[in-house]
């Protein structure tokens, strides 16, 4: 006769009855197991609000300094977030008595150039918390029943990073980056239905103050008839990321001053013009497209500097994973020593200047320099290998001829 391992009940007795090499188990039996594994799971999940260390605002922008050279107002403004976040997950843990002050979460919106290190600092965050993080960017959002991903798949991603520990999801944080990108894309928003613009800040409200939201775990348009996790937001802290490339004519209009002249109002004397960025306000970000309710909503808005040539020089050696770090490491796996001459470093800083893509165009031409030997070296005999500034100038020029001749 046949009958579960378990608990004993017959065929005719259970709805199923799975058969395994050495017996059998009911559906009520596999329901119970699934039940205790996942419990056990929960209760030795890596987040545990009584073991985290709060590390105080100076200390993680130590941590910081390691990776990223410079923006030292941004770091405090990211420190300072993170750290006040931390005391918000122990907050109920200590609170006692009388006491029932609540602690509001303050989002952030990081503003800079491209390759100014935004998202660079984003990640580093990621590497020292103990609190489930996921980076989203902005541009692939769009309103509910159009191409492209609902607002919701933002906690999707962070249930992700949780490995759907609902209760970490709850308290962990989430960079949203190019958020210029959703920015309202003209002054009345009758004229067209803006789908990816100020529908998707619409929908974001919710998320960024604080709400019960109904989340797909697996996507919602690819799985409609999948179950859905309610996340509540209200302990999640938003990190917002942009360039918002043109906002300088905004900032100059603001302060009565212009981007290009010599005449300036008495008022504007001490205005550096070649950084407008940082007298960013809110109502700059109004002008540019975001509509009021979502800056509310992120009340600390910092800014982050251009990087200037000492800046750069300084990005591709000193941080712990600088990019020539990077390369030595790549190479001494293969067991080659590698060694750049200064003279090449400096002219891979004057192309990026030239090039004006930041931090970010330092890699893109260090690969185009090293693309060859790292393809040759690993299969040939010699155990060491020096760029010259000879060598460098003959890669770069290659690529600059062939743009030339497509033009």
């Amino acid at each position: 006769m046949e009958k579960c391992s378990f608990c004993g009940k017959s065929k005719k007795e259970s709805k199923l009855l799975i058969a395994g090499i050495s017996g059998q188990i009911c559906d009520s039996c596999a329901e119970q197991a699934y039940n205790i594994v996942l419990e056990e799971i929960k209760s030795k999940s890596e987040f545990n609000l009584e073991h985290i260390k709060l590390l105080k605002p100076f200390e993680i922008k130590s941590f910081l300094d390691q990776y990223v050279i410079g923006q030292e107002e941004a770091k405090k403004f990211l420190s300072v977030a993170v750290y006040n976040h931390y005391k918000r997950l122990t907050q109920k843990k200590q609170k006692s008595g009388k006491d029932d002050i609540e602690i509001e979460k303050s989002n952030i919106i990081l503003v800079g150039e491209t390759g100014t290190g935004k998202t660079l600092l984003a990640r580093t965050i990621a590497i020292m918390l103990q609190v489930p993080f996921t980076i989203v960017d902005a541009t692939v959002l769009t309103e509910a029943g159009y191409v492209g991903e609902d607002i919701e798949s933002i906690l999707t991603r962070l249930l992700q990073a949780s490995d759907y520990n609902l209760e970490a999801a709850e308290r962990g944080i989430v960079f949203i980056d190019e958020i210029d990108k959703i920015a309202r894309k003209s002054d009345n928003p009758s004229i067209t239905r803006d789908v990816s613009g100020e529908g998707v800040q619409q929908g974001l409200l919710k998320l960024l103050e604080g709400s019960a939201v109904n989340v797909p775990p697996q996507g919602g348009r690819k799985h409609p008839d999948q179950k859905m996790i309610s996340v509540n937001t209200k302990n999640i802290l938003f990190i917002c990321g942009g360039a918002f490339d043109g906002i300088e004519k905004k900032i100059a209009q603001r302060l009565n001053t212009k981007v290009v002249g010599y005449t300036a109002s008495a008022n504007t004397e001490n205005v550096d013009r070649d950084n407008l960025l940082q007298y960013i306000a809110p109502q700059d970000l109004k002008s540019y497209g975001l509509i009021p309710e979502i800056i509310g909503r992120l009340p600390v808005l910092t800014y982050l500097n251009p990087l200037d040539r000492i800046a750069l020089r300084a990005i591709l050696t000193e941080p712990k994973n600088s990019i020539i770090k990077q390369y030595i490491k790549l190479f001494k796996m293969d067991g080659i020593k590698l060694h750049f001459e200064e003279e090449v470093l400096e002219y891979i800083v004057d192309k990026a200047i030239e090039f004006k893509l930041g931090a970010r165009g330092l890699r893109s031409i260090c690969e185009v320099i090293m693309i060859d030997p790292m393809f040759e070296m690993p299969s040939g005999k010699s155990k060491e290998l020096t760029i010259d500034l000879k060598f460098a100038r003959k890669k770069i020029e290659k690529i600059n001829i062939k743009k030339l001749k497509v033009a």
